[in-house]
């Protein structure tokens, strides 16, 4: 057997030089000197807060995005050893010797740097020629901006580093031999991709319907392949919806199912969740609920929250004080005690689950469980006052019922305190009303009215707390009339005083639960989908208009005593040239479509077809990464143009390699390109060169330097004169 190998053993390897020097560019340009400055810059103090509570496995909620960017980032942090002991409390603050500040720099520069080559490598993909695709990469590498955005603790560059790699690896599953054996590697690989550019910011989406639409279109056009079997057809179609539909859900399932596995300890955003989320951490309210019976019963002591509370939770209560006679407005109330919706844990949230027809405000033994359709009171623990409501309207909303606790005044106003419990999840939790788990719509017997949050506040009378009502045209499922038992306990005394220090002890019963992975999945989902903090305006805040003339900047760093400073500004030349491209490039596009419609073919269809998707993924791209932020109501700052500026940049050299081949005939045309093409590129160095010291924060600059680099009146570029 060894006599038939031939010796010697030779493999030969093609290196393209230009890819590996624009990549040794790409990463000496981003990893320069980054751990500098050591101190906090701009939104390493949002993004660092996370790092830190994935170190200590914290529970968390960001509802800018989902949780694969902060897992990178924390990755990181990991590589260099962050115990995640810092307090990212304000911009500037200088990071202490337990901060690896390299590390934490690392992967979004890593992947800032690798974005170069892959500029080069898109261009090629789309056709175009090697040194088309290096004046890609140059434009990119010699950009500010994203030199930068890669430099920090932040989420950009590795966005924009899966778009690009994305769309690579389409073109080259696309553009590869039907029988290449590593054809189904890059369409896997478009599929991760995608799926990892959503998972770190939700942006990423627009890339990936993008990419949806060109696969779409590809995929029609092999189905009209008459020279393919149906067999084949058939396999093409499903291996493309696997790769690049189930696939991604898949993994973005998994970014999640990661997310949560490692963030098991209680955190500063509990509250933010639901009762069953956070009695499934460790710690908070899992403290307090642990050993809790499951099943209520009648004598049950329970707090009810509402669920339609969140981000701030609140709680069924009431207190020894009553309606105003009369309301500000003239209207009258019942003067009946005040019933109320309370954001604080107190020991008046407390309420015993009566059965109608029994005096006994006790558990009996066995318990006897309360079930979906009984009818039940609501006694108030503190002041055993009974629930109630009435045809008397509602302080704040009219045209609901008035909710109280029930004084018998002797005014010809009978009790109406009976309420039966209809639990809404029962397909999933039995008949049984749970701890946690059930969804419970307490109904009005004599009126049919549903208990409800209405969501207004009282007045000073009211104390500012939030307004319960009885609302008699509560139709289907609606959170602010859905109720779930937080905290529960099985009543044993009798006697009002036994009663009330009893209602001021802990739960201390012992009993497991716990939520599905998909529960906690489509809460934690949800929750970061509609629930929005209150914006204010920020000094760097800008509109998307703004943008695309580079009218605004940041100011990422200040040095406190002296002019070194970093600022998110884009290299002049390059965006001017790239907002140049767009347009010419719309103009060749709409010449070329009218002029096919009147059978004039000025060009190749070929190179109409190359020119074709070179717009799709380049002007597209811009397209869609920038035109939805006109839409978004979301406090916008320029970073968020990034993405589509990348692509932007890509139809720079496109566009100069079509008029160089296809609209320049004459040779003395084409030396004048070329000139304008040096003298382009001299420009974009020469501006690059220019901002360096606001990208890299170094060297310092004097007051006149900074004020000469004021293009723009608009820009804000601070300095000490001394």
């Amino acid at each position: 057997m060894l006599t038939s190998i031939k010796l010697p053993i030779v493999i030969r390897a093609e290196i393209n030089l230009v890819l590996v020097v624009v990549t040794a560019l790409g990463l000496l340009s981003r990893l320069y000197g980054i751990n500098f400055p050591k101190a906090v810059v701009f939104d390493e103090v949002y993004y660092g807060q996370f790092v830190s509570l994935y170190t200590k496995q914290v529970f968390f909620v960001d509802e800018s995005g989902p949780p694969l960017g902060h897992m990178i980032l924390a990755f990181g942090a990991h590589l260099g050893g962050f115990d995640g002991n810092f307090i990212w409390n304000r911009i500037g603050a200088e990071y202490s010797s337990n901060v690896p500040v390299w590390s934490l720099r690392l992967i979004p520069a890593l992947a800032g740097s690798l974005c170069v080559p892959l500029c080069y490598l898109l261009v090629v993909e789309l056709g175009y020629s090697h040194l088309t695709a290096l004046g890609a990469a140059l434009l990119f590498l010699m950009e500010n901006s994203l030199i930068v955005q890669s430099r920090f603790m932040l989420l950009e560059s590795v966005l924009i580093f899966f778009l690009l790699l994305a769309v690579v690896s389409y073109l080259r599953f696309h553009n590869a031999q039907s029988s290449s054996p590593v054809r189904l590697a890059w369409l896997v690989l478009t599929g991760v991709t995608c799926a990892c550019a959503v998972g770190v910011k939700y942006m990423g989406l627009f890339t990936y319907f993008l990419l949806l639409g060109l696969a779409t279109v590809h995929t029609w056009q092999l189905i009209g392949d008459r020279a393919l079997s149906n067999s084949v057809v058939l396999m093409q179609v499903v291996t493309r919806f696997l790769a690049l539909v189930v696939l991604p859900l898949l993994l973005y399932l998994g970014f999640f199912y990661v997310h949560l596995t490692l963030l098991y300890r209680s955190g500063p955003h509990d509250q933010m969740m639901s009762s069953a989320f956070q009695a499934s951490l460790e710690g908070g309210l899992a403290r307090i609920t642990q050993g809790q019976p499951l099943d209520v019963a009648y004598g049950s002591q329970v707090t009810l929250r509402s669920v339609s509370s969140k981000p701030i939770p609140c709680w069924l209560h009431s207190h020894k004080a009553n309606y105003p006679i009369r309301y500000e407005n003239g209207r009258g109330s019942s003067h009946q005690q005040q019933v109320t919706c309370y954001p604080f844990k107190d020991v008046n949230n407390w309420w015993i689950i009566k059965d109608p027809g029994r005096q006994d405000l006790v558990v009996s033994s066995p318990p006897r469980p309360v079930r979906h359709g009984d009818v039940v009171q609501l006694l108030h623990g503190m002041t055993s006052r009974l629930l109630n409501t009435h045809d008397v309207a509602a302080p704040m909303s009219p045209h609901a019922q008035e909710v109280s606790g029930y004084i018998d005044f002797n005014v010809s106003m009978p009790a109406q305190n009976l309420w039966k419990v209809d639990i809404a999840n029962r397909e999933a939790e039995q008949e049984v009303w749970k701890t946690i788990l059930s969804e419970v719509r307490l109904i009005h017997v004599n009126t049919s009215a549903v208990l409800k949050l209405s969501g207004s506040s009282l007045p000073e009378w009211g104390y500012r707390q939030l307004e319960v009502v009885g609302d008699k045209i509560y139709k289907g499922y609606q959170p602010s009339g859905v109720w779930t038992v937080e905290e529960h306990r099985y009543g044993r005394s009798q006697e009002q005083k036994e009663r009330e220090l009893e209602l001021h002890s802990p739960t201390h019963i012992d009993i497991n639960r716990s939520l599905t992975f998909i529960a906690k999945f489509l809460e934690l989902q949800w929750k970061m989908l509609t629930v929005k903090h209150e914006e204010s305006e920020h000094k760097y805040s800008s509109s998307p208009l703004e943008w695309i003339t580079m009218n605004t900047n940041i100011a990422y760093w200040l040095h406190p005593a002296s002019n070194a400073q970093i600022h998110l500004i884009g290299n002049f030349v390059t965006w001017t040239l790239a907002n140049l491209a767009l347009a010419v490039y719309v103009l060749l596009f709409l010449s070329y479509l009218l002029r096919r419609r009147r059978n004039i073919e000025d060009i190749p269809e070929a190179t109409w077809c190359q020119l074709l998707q070179a717009g799709v993924v380049c002007a597209g791209g811009w397209a869609v990464n920038y035109l939805p932020f006109f839409m978004m109501e979301k406090t916008l700052f320029l970073y968020h143009y990034l993405p589509a500026l990348t692509f932007q940049i890509l139809l720079i050299p496109v566009v100069l390699e079509h008029l160089h081949t296809h609209m320049l005939r004459c040779a003395s045309h084409r030396r004048a390109l070329h000139g304008v093409v040096l003298a382009g590129l001299s420009s974009v160095y020469l501006s690059f060169r220019t901002f360096s010291p606001l990208t890299y924060g170094q060297p310092e600059l004097s007051a006149e330097q900074l004020a000469s680099l004021r293009w723009r009146d608009s820009w804000d570029i601070l300095f000490r004169r001394r």
